[in-house]
């Protein structure tokens, strides 16, 4: 009867242990394109068929992806936000994607993003409803995520609008499981800890055993005072967040909104910069078959895109802020540092920062390779810790570098 009871309580135990997540995915930040920002609940494709929420418009960015450099840069996954199924689940209790806007069905779609060596997205919500008003997975979750499975649907974004924030926890623990219980690999982007926080501190170690990554505040608009308000709550919060980052689970400030209207140049490179310290996931909402060259190669930087999948996988956070700069650092792998210098003013010209002064070159010991990754590519070359190098930085701009530490040994 002993080793019975001892079988039974190691079977349940495994049981338990598979209910977490348990998909090897995004061992580092995810990178990809998502229709949200830029394209909204668009549904009208007759009177703008370029537009709207359909099949043509993912394989078109499929397409472009390819074409231009996107998936040879890293990124890999076209994902569908909300307003995509039909208003009412088929006869046997699962979602349909519109008829007339998707008539291929999300399975042919899937083929064909796959077909271009790339990924595809999908969008749930675990209410009664979406936040569009579609059909919700309350009360569907297993049947639901068995269709995306079937779909070969591979990245699940999934939205926590219409369920009481109390509920909100077990829901996306029960997501978690149902996809696992599929059999196939699908990453999981939740949003947890955004509908927690206005009531209560998040449980950051069940959110990292449930989900890939996860949304923490609100999303990201077209304006310099949407990234600015993003970035204030992270670094506000950062002593919550940052331990719970790593390979597997990240923290998600949202979209990568470079491209589109509302930034100026120099506020698209502090975007770009900061969200490669915080280690997010890279998620453009942008139209990639017009976009000016300027902000594509930012995105396509390779440099920058380095930073952000660092295999190290350790969050960045802010070390310094102060006369109106903020600074932000990040470990990297192989003894190198990422630091990026933000000008917080929004007038005048360029700024000058004393190198000296973030607190992590002190790890510069004796000296340092110093690479400047913005506003240009440069090579700085060794750079003693005792340094008078001043570095300047553009109004809400920023000014990233890397450094990698030199022993005495070393040249």
């Amino acid at each position: 009867m002993g080793r019975a009871a001892f079988v039974l309580g190691v079977v349940v135990l495994m049981r338990f242990v598979a209910e977490a997540l348990d998909n090897g995915l995004a061992l580092k930040p995810t990178m990809g394109w998502l229709h949200w920002e830029r394209f909204m609940c668009n549904t009208d494709c007759e009177a703008d068929p370029d537009n709207c929420i359909s099949e043509r418009l993912f394989m078109q960015m499929a397409d472009v992806m390819v074409k231009e450099g996107w998936k040879e840069a890293g990124y890999e996954y076209v994902c569908i936000d909300d307003c995509w199924p039909s208003k009412q689940r088929d006869a046997q209790g699962r979602l349909q994607a519109d008829p007339k806007r998707f008539p291929s069905g999300i399975k042919k779609l899937a083929d064909y993003v796959h077909s271009k060596g790339l990924k595809l997205g999908i969008y749930a919500d675990l209410g009664y409803q979406t936040c569009g008003k579609y059909p919700g997975s309350l009360g569907h979750h297993e049947i639901d995520a068995q269709t995306f499975a079937d779909w070969d649907v591979d990245l699940l974004k999934y939205d926590g609008c219409y369920l009481d924030w109390t509920l909100v926890g077990e829901g996306y623990k029960n997501m978690s499981r149902a996809l696992n219980k599929t059999g196939k690999s699908i990453l999981y982007s939740c949003e947890w800890p955004l509908y927690v926080w206005p009531y209560a501190k998040p449980d950051y170690t069940a959110i990292r055993e449930t989900c890939n990554h996860w949304r923490n505040y609100d999303d990201v608009s077209d304006s310099w005072s949407s990234i600015k308000s993003i970035l204030d709550w992270s670094a506000k919060h950062q002593d919550d967040i940052v331990p719970s980052a790593g390979p597997g689970g990240w923290n998600d400030p949202d979209m990568l909104v470079i491209g589109n209207f509302g930034l100026s140049h120099a506020q698209q490179e502090s975007q770009m910069a900061l969200w490669a310290i915080m280690a997010a996931p890279l998620i453009m909402s942008n139209d990639l078959r017009d976009i000016c060259p300027r902000s594509k190669a930012l995105l396509q930087n390779k440099r920058i895109i380095a930073i952000s999948q660092d295999p190290l996988g350790k969050q960045g956070y802010q070390t310094f802020k102060e006369n109106d700069f903020a600074v932000w650092e990040r470990q990297l792998s192989g003894d190198r540092h990422a630091i990026a210098v933000m000008n917080t003013q929004e007038i005048g010209g360029p700024r000058k920062f004393l190198l000296g002064v973030a607190p992590g070159w002190k790890l510069c010991n004796p000296k340092c390779n110093v690479t400047l990754i913005l506003p240009k590519y440069q090579e700085l070359g060794v750079v003693p810790v005792q340094t008078d190098l001043m570095l300047p930085v553009n109004p809400s701009g920023t000014t990233l570098l890397t450094f990698t530490s030199l022993n005495t040994s070393q040249n």
